[in-house]
């Protein structure tokens, strides 16, 4: 039978699924063979990669500070200019993917082609692990998860949260896993799952969460229905055994996440736990982060035309949603209520979720393709959401292409092995989609110019990479905002001015200053102090004139 060969092949008779309403389909074909979703999928990630290919240096928010830490730890030990500034230390941390794998990467090709081979890679997992976790639930193939491949393309990988987007690839990979093995031998299954957990760890302890509020929605579902076939069975002493080591079976799913405490524990990522700050203002932003990327407009066309689908399959009774799924949209949108925005001082606890579930409800979700007019109607959903945001995205990367280059061009006006302080003209400055290139575009002055930068991520228990003890106290060491430009002129002109900041002696201890978000009128705030060096698309590169005084070991009152 359908049943019995989908048991053999690893996967969990599809169960309940909720019908829109539709024919049963379990010996239904695809329509569509393995080598066809493969060469789709080749085809989807082709078109997808083309920003990623055509901008090595994205105007991401996180990204080049990220690409700056991998420049660091693939040469540190045959740069003596970034050996002075920077030591790695080498910690069980639950942010660590990228570190592990970017850096081999950049011994072979550049930095920058080797960030993007690792964010195609990150969605090659993603789109994969959504492809093999729908064949897992419904026991074939079919293109119908090839719909996420826009939403590869999200806010929250605009941000450069490079390790969790990772991470989501690996926790669909997880459950996929899972599911295959879970009417085999036990020991095998708790094993790959404590394996993968382990990875899911180091690539970011959300992700961990990812891949348990998807395992638990599986989880229940198949507890409830083991138990409802129990209830049909005979009654008595047999029955409550049964039911027992059905509840046990249950409970032992969650062995495999027993490592995660006393690695968490041993981590200094545990000394950040006291951080903590929910809200409920933004919990709406995050389900919005799923389909806006930089348009609104492009954003409502791009919800017209899934709604439309939707729509239009129900109304041709071509869709249904495993029962799985109900329970993950239950379960996510509990623990999205109750996931705090800030937790061990990273931002954006809880809006990182709704993209992760979206992955999953996608793979969730089938469509009978057997009808022409189906095929037809998916493949025009998908081409029209594919070019809005594939076209979206290009478009505003070209258009901001020239500012992240002219800051390049700037930082080769830096001498190798000096120390670029970054400062702000504006408090609300980054808060903006198109500013983001901008925020740590100063790190280019790290792989460009083996240079100290202020704003480069060196925060104890986040990053492996920390300023040396020498210079710990001229940078940033708690990810907070740059000092204002007025802030920094106030001390270099009042003598009697205090502050216990990292720039408090910005005049003795740095080479050069990059102040970000000016506007067009801007002139030097302090001409005394500052030459001006470069004048580019809202940033301004100064030399500080007086930055010798802090090499032959004098001090400014």
């Amino acid at each position: 039978s359908a049943q019995r060969l989908r048991e053999d092949e690893g996967c969990l008779p599809q169960g309940p699924v909720v019908e829109f309403p539709m024919a049963d389909r379990s010996q239904q074909p695809s329509g569509f063979s393995f080598g066809t979703v493969a060469a789709l999928f080749i085809l989807l990630l082709a078109i997808t990669s083309i920003p990623i290919v055509l901008h090595p240096w994205p105007p991401m928010s996180d990204y080049i500070n990220h690409l700056a830490r991998m420049q660091v730890i693939a040469t540190i030990n045959s740069d003596p200019d970034l050996a002075r500034f920077y030591e790695i230390d080498w910690q069980v941390i639950p942010n660590l993917m990228m570190d592990l794998i970017v850096p081999s990467l950049v011994r072979v090709v550049n930095v920058y082609l080797a960030g993007q081979i690792y964010t195609i890679s990150s969605f090659m997992l993603i789109l994969s692990g959504t492809l093999a976790l729908h064949r897992q639930l419904f026991g074939r193939w079919s293109v119908l998860p090839l719909i996420a491949f826009p939403l590869l393309y999200n806010n929250v990988f605009l941000v450069g949260t490079m390790n969790y987007v990772f991470g989501i690839g690996l926790a669909l990979w997880a459950l996929t896993s899972w599911i295959a093995l879970r009417e085999r031998n036990p020991a095998l299954r708790l094993a790959v799952s404590t394996l993968f957990i382990l990875g899911l760890f180091f690539c970011h302890l959300f992700a961990v969460g990812v891949y348990g509020v998807g395992l638990l929605a599986f989880e229940l579902h198949r507890l409830w229905t083991r138990a409802a076939q129990l209830r049909h069975a005979a009654t008595g002493q047999r029955n409550g055994a049964a039911a027992a080591k059905l509840l046990l079976d249950f409970v032992v799913t969650g062995l495999p996440f027993l490592p995660i405490l006393p690695l968490l524990m041993m981590s200094p990522t545990w000394g950040l736990r006291q951080t903590f700050t929910w809200e409920l203002p933004g919990k709406m932003e995050g389900l919005v982060y799923i389909i806006e990327v930089y348009s609104h407009g492009a954003a409502f066309f791009f919800t017209a035309a899934v709604a439309f689908a939707i729509g239009w399959a129900t109304r041709h009774r071509a869709i249904s949603f495993h029962a799985v799924g109900v329970g993950l949209l239950a379960i996510g949108v509990l623990v999205y209520m109750a996931l705090p925005r800030v937790i061990f001082e990273t931002y954006m606890a809880d809006q990182r979720l709704p993209i992760s579930l979206a992955f999953m409800l996608i793979a969730c979700t089938d469509l009978d393709l057997r009808d022409k007019v189906v095929r037809r109607g998916f493949a025009a959903v998908l081409v029209i959401m594919l070019v809005i945001r594939v076209g979206e995205v290009e478009s505003m990367w070209r258009s901001l292409s020239g500012g992240i280059d002219s800051f390049r061009q700037s930082v080769q006006l830096i001498d190798r092995g000096s120390k670029v302080l970054v400062a702000y003209a504006d408090p609300d400055g980054g808060d903006d989609l198109h500013d983001l290139g901008l925020v740590h575009a100063d790190c280019f002055a790290i792989i460009e110019r083996s240079a100290l930068v202020t704003t480069a991520f060196t925060v104890v228990g986040k990053q492996i990479m920390h300023a040396r003890p020498e210079y710990r106290a001229r940078v940033d060491t708690v990810d907070g905002t740059p000092p204002m430009i007025n802030e920094l002129v106030r001390l270099a002109r009042n003598e009697d001015a205090q502050s216990g900041n990292y720039w408090k002696r910005w005049t003795a201890d740095y080479d050069y200053l990059y102040v970000l978000f000016v506007d067009g009128n801007y002139e030097n705030p302090d001409p005394e102090h500052l030459t001006t060096l470069f004048t580019g698309d809202r940033f301004v590169l100064y030399r500080i004139d007086q930055s010798q005084i802090a090499d032959v070991g004098k001090t400014v009152k």
